[in-house]
């Protein structure tokens, strides 16, 4: 690990490792503390999103639209905006220590030399224990998510993956290099965040046994939803129901079984 500047001084750790590192996201244990260092990466064609903007369009799912995500320097702005109003919010997001127009330095969210998984590896290690014990961890995500609505905002993409359990058992969330509600309504974005929920665990819980009871549990918080997202929710489910079609094999490949485990879980009771 290369040298770092004194415990306290994050301004300097960070320039003295923003364009030196050599990948952009590196952590780094320090007197005591884990950080992180995130370098500005290559900014991103807008093509991209004009064929997935025209996708969602001929579709009729808002849900689909794409946020722009410019990456560079914009997209470390973004990210550390974000994270600074989530903390300010009190949501669990790394702490901003230092950042420049080329990057920033976060803390770790957890403790060094301890494992701090992401919620998606967190329901694949607790298969072995039983569907009660994935189920459990299902419901914290998906508590944990109502909680960034509740504060009147929405995640970025909050996938399974973006979730962090804590090593007091607080569910943390990271990654923000875009920002969906400065593009698109707020109930639109929260949706989003159900749906890439339901998409990165439904097939865990398939695996696990799981999917049955997790069902309930999904209805039950959708029955909390403000009206317009609740409306927007069951439109873009019932624009899926092409998924509930989808044969239960292997041979289809492994996108195609998770999309149908994702339709089995969030569909309207039949």
């Amino acid at each position: 690990m290369p040298a770092s500047a004194t415990a306290t001084d994050y301004d300097a750790f960070l320039h003295a490792h923003v364009h030196s590192q050599p990948h952009s996201v590196m952590r780094y244990d320090v007197d005591g503390e884990s950080l992180w260092v995130k370098r500005a990466g290559a900014t991103v064609p807008g093509w991209r999103l004009r064929v997935l903007g025209a996708a969602a369009k001929a579709l009729r799912m808002p849900v689909l639209t794409p946020v722009p995500n410019p990456g560079g320097r914009a997209a470390m702005a973004i990210e550390v905006a974000r994270l600074q109003d989530l903390q300010r919010r009190g949501l669990r997001v790394p702490t901003v220590l230092a950042h420049c127009a080329d990057g920033f330095v976060m803390r770790h969210l957890g403790a060094p030399g301890q494992a701090t998984p992401n919620l998606g590896n967190a329901m694949e290690e607790a298969m072995p224990r039983g569907a009660h014990t994935v189920l459990a961890l299902w419901k914290q995500g998906l508590q944990a998510i109502a909680k960034v609505h509740k504060a009147g905002t929405c995640l970025s993409q909050a996938f399974a993956r973006n979730l962090v359990r804590c090593p007091d058992g607080v569910i943390g969330y990271i990654d923000f290099e875009d920002d969906p509600a400065a593009h698109l309504p707020l109930a639109v974005c929260q949706v989003r965040d159900a749906l890439c929920y339901a998409h990165s665990t439904a097939w865990i819980l398939a695996q696990a046994g799981a999917l049955e009871p997790a069902r309930a549990q999904w209805q039950a918080w959708v029955s909390t939803l403000s009206p317009d997202a609740r409306e927007l929710l069951h439109a873009s489910i019932a624009r899926m129901a092409w998924a509930g079609r989808l044969p239960d094999s292997r041979r289809l490949g492994r996108d195609a079984q998770r999309l149908r485990s994702a339709f089995e879980l969030v569909r309207a009771d039949r």
